[in-house]
């Protein structure tokens, strides 16, 4: 389970990138491509394992799922998939091997507490 060495790595930048005053995190939101091989649902229970005894320990991950895009030739543009078995553009019918998206992991942004307002008497 490769899934475990991503939610690590993900961990691990996040808490880097972290100030000690940071407010709480309470979310971690990350892109996963289609064609990365990370399973979401093995990725959220890894994440909870790696996240144990560290500042996102209660943060919640959240997995927005990028599409396959390639690239098609003749018609000069880019395409979404609707799958990941007929590399095809879906307007001309060519086939093509010019993947642009659906094969990368990156952290998005994270959700912060908003920190109270400290009210003067």
């Amino acid at each position: 389970m490769h899934e475990l060495s991503v939610a690590h790595a993900i961990v691990s930048t996040v808490v880097e990138a972290l100030s000690e005053d940071s407010p709480r995190v309470l979310e971690v939101r990350v892109r996963i491509g289609v064609l990365s091989g990370v399973v979401p649902e093995a990725l959220t229970y890894a994440y909870d394992v790696a996240a144990q005894a560290t500042p996102l320990a209660d943060a919640a991950l959240h997995i927005e799922r990028a599409p396959v895009v390639i690239h098609c030739a003749p018609c000069d543009a880019d395409r979404i998939l609707l799958g990941t078995t007929d590399f095809t553009c879906s307007a001309c019918g060519a086939p093509s091997n010019d993947v642009r998206d659906g094969k990368d992991m990156e952290i998005l942004s994270l959700v912060l507490e908003d920190e109270p307002a400290v009210v003067s008497p």
